[in-house]
């Protein structure tokens, strides 16, 4: 039998939300016994939420527990050494039925401090957006920390934030510290950090399940904050088919899109980084090291960073989001995730 690391596909994760609807079940994925859902977690190495393996002889094995045991083959030498064994991203997709909290999320170094694994920069690529549907980012004018709590404490904090209205299609970066939330209507895909800390600040007097209004987290949040103005938060990109589109680009992550209706061939000799496939719309097929991964939207494919080639086929058209760490991006950024690094629990709600 053979022991060579491969392609891997992984089970989905489902999370029921108050604000979660059923636009997942129309991409093919079956939730029951769960009302809604609002988030799909495609590939998470999160505590308690670890993706499990579904193909080939590592099924039923976590992330965590492969990277332990393929390390460098997985996620690159020199990823590897800045993240130990501690996947740094999490891929989501969510259905925003209805508003979500108005939230931010620390930085790394303020997560540090308060002893989380790490902050959480993320951004947003978006599937389907019906009409009017808004999203927060930042906010539309300056406004000092005092003033702020001053339109928080009166209830009028939606005065002060930057709108947007985003169409199929659309990009949006969310570097952590900046305010933001997703409107009703929405359909995305959401690469982040690998983290779950989110700092909930407003949520329209909205109860939880049992009746309660959810808890928010005022303090925490101001330290987190970006008070700077967002005019303009959505990136600027051509659409293209068969080429590589780059959408975001961080000491984080990297994201491109290929939408794609032929064969395409693809060399990562030079990368030093594994790279996840994450089909957002169509029926595509990720091939590596001798293997062919299937894959539908809202399902993704995570290729070893031991794969120098990948070639990527569709079923009529398709469109892909590829999404890796390139070492270049973080090599002056200090922060280091090795191993030896104190872990503590971190400050996690649900938005």
């Amino acid at each position: 039998m053979t022991t060579s690391l491969y392609p891997m596909k992984f089970m989905p994760l489902f999370k029921n939300k108050i604000w979660g609807g059923n636009k997942i079940k129309q991409l093919g994925f079956d939730y029951s016994p769960l009302p809604n859902c609002g988030e799909l977690w495609a590939l998470s190495a999160v505590e308690g939420n670890e993706s499990v393996v579904s193909n080939g002889f590592l099924k039923g094995n976590t992330l965590n527990e492969v990277l332990e045991i393929y390390m460098t083959d997985l996620l690159g030498e020199k990823n590897y050494q800045h993240f130990g064994n501690n996947f740094p991203l999490l891929i989501k997709i969510i259905d925003a039925n209805d508003k979500l909290s108005i939230q931010v999320h620390p930085d790394d170094e303020l997560a540090h401090k308060r002893g989380l694994d790490n902050g959480k920069t993320e951004m947003w690529y978006i599937i389907e957006a019906e009409k009017n549907a808004e999203i927060v980012d930042g906010f539309c004018q300056e406004v000092t920390p005092d003033e702020y709590r001053r339109f928080l404490d009166m209830g009028h904090l939606e005065d002060i934030l930057h709108i947007e209205h985003p169409q199929n299609g659309d990009v949006f970066f969310i570097p952590a510290g900046r305010v933001h939330a997703l409107g009703s209507g929405l359909l995305l895909a959401e690469i982040q950090q690998s983290s779950d800390t989110t700092y909930r600040i407003y949520d329209y007097n909205r109860p939880d399940a049992d009746g309660k209004l959810r808890q928010l987290h005022t303090n925490e949040a101001l330290d987190a904050i970006d008070f700077s103005v967002t005019e303009d938060g959505r990136t600027q990109y051509q659409y293209r088919k068969n080429e590589t589109l780059q959408l975001a680009q961080c000491p984080y992550f990297t994201t491109n899109r290929i939408a794609i209706d032929k064969p395409l061939r693809k060399n990562f000799h030079a990368l030093d980084s594994f790279v996840i496939y994450l089909c957002t719309d169509g029926i595509a097929a990720v091939k590596a090291l001798d293997t062919i991964c299937p894959i539908h939207a809202g399902e993704c494919v995570l290729v070893p960073a031991l794969a120098d080639e990948v070639e990527l086929f569709s079923e009529g058209e398709s469109n892909l989001l590829e999404v890796y760490v390139d070492p270049e991006q973080w090599k002056d950024n200090s922060v280091n995730h090795s191993n030896d690094f104190d872990w503590q629990a971190s400050f996690v709600v649900n938005p």
